[in-house]
């Protein structure tokens, strides 16, 4: 064969048996559009495992939370991190590693429960291991610092997780409890088992109007801040972001918020949810001279979408079961605000 008909023919051939690349279309690929993967749905007898990837807790701190999931009919496992105690640390880095790794990988858990924030947990993410937990997720839950595994998961993986109270969150007298705090935390089990939760928030007159369907993502606001330009980074076009912080001065929230837009994280959004903030204020501070609603509105003034203020999620009593990376509605009107996943 001549050199010019082999170099034709291979070509043909090649052609005939390319990859069928094209028949992915770029929606399937695209962090916009791309749907979340849900962990299996929980039901009585499941195991929740209990670690702390962060700060020091005692196993007298998590007694009523273990107490009360085993009345929902769960059984559990307590890690080796309760108790544990390194500076303000649940243990050492190696030791809290250790622990959530046998948590991720142990077949016989379906879902783990972090018992507290506080920080930490950026100290040891990239040291886990993620193989199993990929090919069989399971659901995580927790906020506040918990915020670095939530968005890590929905970026990196996909994975759907629950933004929820921890166990040192729980009553110690569960018969005594507000009855918000009953609301909330029995919000908890309803996630875990799959229910669609319908969330109210008390309207407020800065809230801008309007209707939002979109993945929701988001929590701790200066922990995500944390995670800027990290393979951490949360992707929020297309998507409704909630936020929350406490401990903050006025100032460090506003910094935060431009942060936020100077990162395009408020540009592409489909609506914006602004939790619980609770403003660090002290008698040698000064007087910031804005409001947190005056803050948010002057970062998103350029954009249209829904936004509201007062959502009940944050460190708070209100403080609702949320599943990140599912597909939710806003509705905000002058008489309500509504948040439920379709």
């Amino acid at each position: 064969m001549k050199r010019k008909q082999f170099i034709n023919s291979a070509a043909t051939l090649l052609a005939a048996t390319a990859l069928p690349t094209l028949s992915v279309s770029a929606e399937e690929n695209n962090p916009e559009t791309a749907a979340s993967i849900l962990p299996r749905y929980l039901k009585k007898g499941d195991m929740i495992g209990i670690t702390a990837p962060a700060g020091y807790i005692t196993v007298e701190e998590i007694a009523p939370s273990i107490q009360l999931m085993e009345s929902w009919g769960y059984k559990i496992k307590v890690g080796e991190t309760i108790g544990e105690k390194d500076f303000t640390f649940a243990g050492t880095d190696e030791e809290r590693l250790a622990d959530f790794q046998k948590m991720l990988d142990d077949p016989k858990v379906k879902a783990i429960m972090c018992a507290r924030g506080g920080y930490g947990s950026i100290r040891i993410l990239d040291k886990i291991n993620w193989t199993r937990f990929k090919t069989k997720p399971k659901w995580i839950i927790g906020f506040s610092d918990i915020t670095v595994l939530h968005a890590h998961i929905n970026r990196n993986f996909g994975i759907a997780t629950i933004h929820s109270k921890m166990c040192n969150s729980f009553p110690d007298d569960w018969s005594k409890a507000e009855p918000i705090q009953v609301e909330t935390i029995e919000s908890l089990p309803r996630a875990m088992q799959g229910a669609t939760i319908p969330y109210e928030a008390t309207p407020n007159a800065n809230n801008r109007l309007g209707v939002a369907e979109g993945m929701l993502v988001g929590g701790n606001l200066k922990t995500l801040e944390t995670l800027a330009g990290s393979d951490s980074d949360l992707y929020t076009a297309g998507k409704i972001l909630f936020v929350e912080d406490t401990g903050e001065y006025m100032y460090s929230i506003d910094r935060m918020f431009w942060s936020l837009k100077r990162t395009g994280k408020l540009s592409r959004l489909k609506g914006l949810i602004v939790g619980g903030f609770r403003v660090k204020t002290d008698a040698d501070t000064e007087d910031f001279g804005e409001t947190l609603e005056q803050i948010v509105l002057e970062k998103i003034k350029n954009y249209k979408y829904p936004v509201c203020f007062d959502f009940p999620v944050g460190h708070q009593k209100n403080n609702f079961a949320l599943k990140c990376g599912i597909k939710h509605r806003l509705h905000i009107s002058t008489d309500s605000v509504s948040l439920k996943e379709i």
